[in-house]
């Protein structure tokens, strides 16, 4: 009993047992977890420096818009909205009967314009024969009279010559008479000689009415051309293979040339992908793409780096920045880069374009 009191009396804390330090358990544990965070951290880096992802990346395409090239009342409406057209589809029709009346007019033109023209060369080819032939003519005939004016100049010699009781006075007016009807004819010939001997002119009038005949051939052709084409232009079909959106146009609606009656969404689906200007310094055309699709979690696209724009977004906006007349802010830009889609794609699922998706780039 005594030993007991006095055992008590040794603690010197009033009989209560010692309290124990917390051990090495904590220390265990701190170290698991920086050994676990360091590995993570080196996993984590060694995965992710040859890659590079953004959040800020749609689907893209081309948009082509369709506009008829005349105006005038739609009368056939081949598609409805977000149909899938082939290329040479026909998407509407335009009312054709102004344009078959041109067209029909314009062939008239030309077979009118064909005729003058046959009958120009026709004239042609006898003004080449018959013009040297009217100056042969002419000249013999000159060549005849003058002939005939110096008989009759003789006979009016040999009137005046002989004694005037072996003729009368009648004998030597009629003699004088027909050399002076001699005269004229030679006259005549003369001048007819004259008008005849331009050839070469005559020709040259016939080939340039032929010539004119030609051109105006050409311009009736001309004419029917147009009216044929504007006749095409009523029959408004797909230029490739797509998708009909925004179909502004009904069924009887008077439509300008030139305005916009719906859009064409073709078959060629890209990524754009804007990446910070930071993360392009290891990006290559041709680096391998995975793309998630926000709106299929299950689609998985691949695809490849095609080229990166010459200039920033900001750059190529209706207000770019103008750094030099303010105050400057340093802001990281974001550069669009295009990625073409290789394989992944599902017919059943369409990608519309502005779909927003998660690009990773493999850089090498």
């Amino acid at each position: 009993m005594a030993g007991d009191q006095s055992e008590q009396a040794g603690n010197g804390n009033g009989g209560k047992p010692a309290k124990r330090g917390p051990g090495k358990t904590p220390l265990i544990i701190l170290a698991i977890v920086v050994i676990v965070a360091i590995v993570v951290a080196a996993w984590y880096f060694i995965s992710t420096r040859n890659i590079e992802t953004t959040d800020d990346a749609q689907t893209d395409g081309n948009v082509v818009t369709i506009a008829p090239k005349i105006s005038g009342y739609v009368v056939t409406l081949a598609v409805t909205d977000n149909q899938r057209v082939k290329a040479g589809d026909l998407l509407m029709k335009i009312d054709p009967r102004d344009y078959l009346i041109a067209r029909d007019q314009a062939r008239a033109s030309l077979l009118l314009a064909e005729a003058q023209r046959d009958n120009a060369k026709a004239a042609l080819d006898i003004s080449k024969i018959s013009t040297p032939a009217r100056l042969a003519q002419a000249q013999a005939q000159r060549d005849a009279a003058a002939a005939n004016r110096e008989l009759a100049l003789a006979d009016l010699k040999r009137q005046t010559s002989v004694d005037k009781r072996a003729t009368t006075q009648q004998s030597i007016d009629q003699a004088a008479t027909q050399v002076k009807q001699a005269t004229a004819t030679v006259a005549n010939n003369d001048a007819a000689v004259k008008i005849a001997s331009a050839v070469s002119d005559t020709i040259a009038q016939a080939e340039a009415e032929f010539n004119i005949a030609k051109a105006q051939v050409e311009q009736a052709q001309a004419q029917l051309a147009n009216a044929e084409l504007n006749l095409s232009y009523t029959e408004i079909r797909a230029p490739q293979d797509g998708w009909v959106t925004r179909r502004n146009v009904q069924l009887g609606s008077y439509v300008q040339a030139g305005q916009a009656g719906l859009s064409l969404v073709t078959t060629d689906v890209w990524v754009t992908a804007n990446f910070k200007e930071n993360q392009l310094d290891r990006m290559r055309p041709g680096q391998k793409v995975t793309i998630l699709v926000d709106a299929y979690g299950s689609l998985t696209l691949h695809g490849h780096v095609d080229s990166v724009q010459m200039g920033t977004g900001s750059r190529f906006s209706a207000f770019p920045a103008e750094n030099a007349t303010g105050n400057f802010v340093k802001i990281v830009q974001r550069v669009p880069v295009k990625i073409i889609i290789d394989s992944g794609l599902n017919p059943n699922l369409p990608l519309p374009l502005g779909l927003s998706v998660d690009p990773t780039v493999e850089l090498e």
